[in-house]
């Protein structure tokens, strides 16, 4: 990997400062007590308090989220990791119900109005569909609106159980979808590191990427959560979509969610993957050669 000066560091981070649209996505690990399985109700407006102010600003956002089967698991008392694809469709109705209601009312409190839209495998790789998305957002984003995004698990069993419904995945699909110029994926590590540093503590940590190539045999597949289904090598994904995509992509803990304006303001969190537009990139075709 192609070793940068600090200097050249500084200005590749500096170019999120003039960021238009941005797309921001959160898991579910990120969102509930751990402890409890309860929604974090403060970090939540927190996060909504952040993606208001980037509004604020003149850009547009769009925010990605989880959490709706672990709602409803706690609505229902169902227990962690219990249930069969029925129930997991199940609890997501129910789930996704009350996560996007708590949403509106959050946003409302900032004066900002937000839509749902619910996304499946095939919104992506049927033309038709995939235009139709596009349209939506479009629409919505000329109206000032903020839409929340998630998997529509009530209906779409790989969504539930294929790693191509991880909602890394799923946000750079949308940053694609929208044209988006940046993709901030929060999660429960600081970045990119050259191994798991929860199992090797000499783990290096990776700042910036300028080659996706350089780092793909850093990926792990596992999760450091019993809430979220994705890790390392989705989100991998997610940047190679991204990067193809012309969209610079930010993987940042979210711990804080106040990193959401440090990064935007150029500062160095997280690890940055640099996009590089290919033309000639199908989303389409990269999902079915990733199936």
């Amino acid at each position: 990997m192609k070793a940068l000066d600090e200097n050249s560091k500084s200005m590749l981070r500096m170019r999120m400062k003039d960021k238009k649209r941005i797309v921001v996505k959160i898991g579910s690990s990120s969102l509930h007590h751990m402890s409890t399985g309860e929604l974090n109700l403060t970090k939540m407006e927190r996060l909504v308090r952040e993606l208001c102010e980037l509004k604020n600003q003149g850009k547009d956002v769009i925010l990605v989220s989880s959490g709706a089967i672990a709602v409803g698991r706690k609505t229902m008392n169902v227990p962690q990791r219990v249930g069969d694809t029925p129930v997991k469709q199940a609890l997501a109705a129910i789930g996704q119900a009350r996560l996007m209601m708590i949403y509106q009312r959050i946003f409302s409190e900032y004066n900002h109005v937000t839509a749902q839209i619910l996304m499946t495998k095939h919104t992506i790789v049927d033309d038709v569909n995939r235009r139709n998305a596009h349209n939506t957002f479009t629409e919505l984003l000329k109206m000032g609106v903020i839409p929340v995004v998630n998997e529509n698990d009530t209906v779409a069993i790989h969504e539930v159980e294929d790693t191509i419904g991880d909602n890394d995945f799923l946000s750079a699909i949308v940053a694609y979808l929208v044209g988006a110029d940046a993709l901030i994926l929060l999660s429960d590590i600081d970045g990119l590191y050259t191994d798991d540093p929860r199992e090797n503590k000499d783990a290096g940590f990776i700042d910036i990427v300028e080659d996706i190539d350089d780092v793909e045999g850093y990926a792990k597949k596992s999760t450091g959560s019993g809430l979220g289904t994705g890790g390392m090598s989705a989100k991998l994904h997610a940047a190679t979509v991204a990067v193809n995509s012309g969209c610079d992509m930010v993987i940042a803990n979210a711990r804080d969610v106040s990193v959401i304006h440090k990064i935007m303001e150029g500062r160095n969190y997280g690890t940055l993957f640099v996009a590089k537009k290919d033309d000639d990139f199908n989303i389409a075709d990269y999902i079915n050669a990733t199936k």
